[in-house]
């Protein structure tokens, strides 16, 4: 067993009222991540795979919200948005590659409580997520009658147990696994929509009764109110695509495979997103569709499939939800491991086994999932998970622009384009859509600002006075305030 030297005091970058330890040489040679694993291949199948299973089902209760031309503009505009912030996320994923992603951008953007701001904000995103989907998968499990069982809660101790087990075992078996399931999950979409377009019928879009709401119409028939309310739906067509650059220190050539995987990974979602609202409203009807359970499967049943078809594309379904819930698991790891490493949650959650993976950053808030999985509430869960995503989202856009004028001659290997229209378009955007969680679950909302609160209170009450000086987050500021003052 190796003990590390007392830590000392040390002047630290941005930040007022931050202090920053230098720690023993062990330290960061007991936390390190498997370099050179992935390639952008394997970069856009964690992102596809991350998102995937919003393609099946959550995104349809848009439709209640806003009706099909209401949640139509309402996944343009998100579309948009994502399209502009991956951008964005691939430049600085480039220019500063770390296991921090967003994080990492932000406290170089930002100083320490932007970066830490961000940070939490993904955090919940990635802790909350899988909790919600594994309530999904449990309910999958119950309806297919598989291995007899009729209470949830095993199936997400199972999920749980197996998967982070497989991530213990590296990051690339993990990567390998998830890149499998993602492509089964994908071609079910594909199967899918070959029984639905035959069925497609344009009357089935527009068939909710227009309401009394202002600028209603058979279009829109919740209004133009209904649109901003669709917001939080619309973007689980793409939740959690922006996890790719948590990857960077496991990635092969960062700096080109990043940004190619995350493009690749939105593009494919881009095209998913269009064809499952058109064609699943189209054949089933946005009203039907609205209060599904299971829209690819009830849509495929209102057109008269087979149930053979309707079978495989359940099972797809279950197949699409493990994907997002495996890949989710490896983000919230990977964004556990970099606050950890750098101080700003505790030490011990960044230590890696010998397999270079995060063992404790995986077990810990898995544990806290499954207990937010035991309270049943999926769609309360996605909720919260959609209004830390949108913080972040804010906060990352911010901090492209911040770095974008501030450090003009940062080494940038990939370039957003547009620069910072493209990411201030993102910004507004992701600003509306923190506003709209309100509209659709102002509890969530509430009850996920009070655990961001909670952690900004740890940030100002322990961890600022206790960061790690050689974490590669703070020698990035260090270094910028160093040139800073010799300029």
């Amino acid at each position: 067993m190796t003990v590390e030297p007392a830590p000392t005091h040390a002047p630290h970058g941005p930040g007022r009222g931050v202090e920053a330890e230098t720690v023993g040489t062990g330290y960061l040679e007991r936390r390190q991540l498997r370099g050179g694993t992935a390639g952008w291949v394997l970069l856009a199948g964690l992102g596809v795979a991350a998102v995937i299973s919003g393609d099946y089902a959550g995104w349809n209760f848009g439709l209640a919200e806003g009706g099909f031309g209401g949640l139509l503009i309402a996944v343009v505009l998100m579309a948009v948005m994502y399209s502009a912030m991956v951008f964005g996320l691939a430049e600085l994923g480039s220019a500063l590659p770390t296991a921090g992603g967003g994080y990492t951008f932000a406290r170089r953007a930002l100083g320490p409580w932007g970066g830490y701001a961000t940070g939490v904000a993904v955090l919940i995103e990635y802790a909350i997520a899988p909790a919600a989907i594994a309530t999904f998968i449990g309910a999958y499990v119950e309806s297919l009658g598989l291995f007899g069982i009729t209470d949830g809660w095993w199936v997400y101790l199972a999920a749980y147990a197996l998967f982070i087990g497989v991530h213990l075992l590296g990051v690339g078996e993990a990567l390998k696994v998830m890149l499998v399931i993602a492509a089964v999950a994908v071609a079910g979409l594909v199967l899918y929509l070959v029984g639905a377009i035959p069925a497609f019928d344009a009357a089935n879009l527009t068939d909710i009764a227009p309401t009394d709401a202002a600028g209603a119409s058979e279009f829109l028939p919740f209004g133009l109110i209904g649109i901003w309310a669709a917001f939080p739906f619309a973007i689980w067509f793409f939740l959690a695509v922006e996890c790719v650059p948590l990857a960077s220190e496991e990635a092969r050539d960062p700096a080109r495979s990043l940004p190619r995987g995350i493009v690749a990974a939105m593009g494919l979602l881009l095209v998913l997103a269009v064809l499952m609202l058109v064609f699943t409203a189209g054949a089933g009807g946005s009203a039907a569709m609205s209060a599904s359970g299971n829209p690819p499967v009830e849509a495929l049943e209102v057109a008269g499939a087979s149930s053979a078809l309707t079978t495989v594309i359940n099972y797809a379904g279950l197949v699409g939800l493990v994907a997002s819930f495996f890949s989710i698991i490896y983000a919230y790891s990977r964004q556990t491991f970099a606050l950890s490493r750098a101080g700003y949650l505790p030490r011990s959650l960044s230590v890696t086994n010998g397999r270079k993976a995060p063992t404790l950053a995986l077990l810990v808030p898995g544990a806290i999932g499954f207990a937010l999985s035991l309270t049943g509430q999926g769609a309360m869960l996605l909720n919260m998970a959609v209004f830390g995503a949108t913080v972040s989202y804010v906060l990352m856009m911010v901090s492209h622009i911040v770095l974008r004028r501030r450090e003009p001659d940062l080494p940038r290997p990939y370039r957003t384009p547009g620069g910072t229209v493209t990411t201030g378009v993102a910004l507004v955007l992701a600003a509306a859509a923190v506003v709209a969680t309100f509209l659709v679950d102002r509890t969530a909302a509430l009850w996920t600002l009070g655990a961001f609160l909670a952690f900004l209170a740890y940030f100002a009450l322990h961890s600022r006075h206790h960061l790690v000086a050689s974490a590669p987050e703070e020698e990035f500021a260090l270094l910028a305030a160093a040139e800073e003052e010799l300029e």
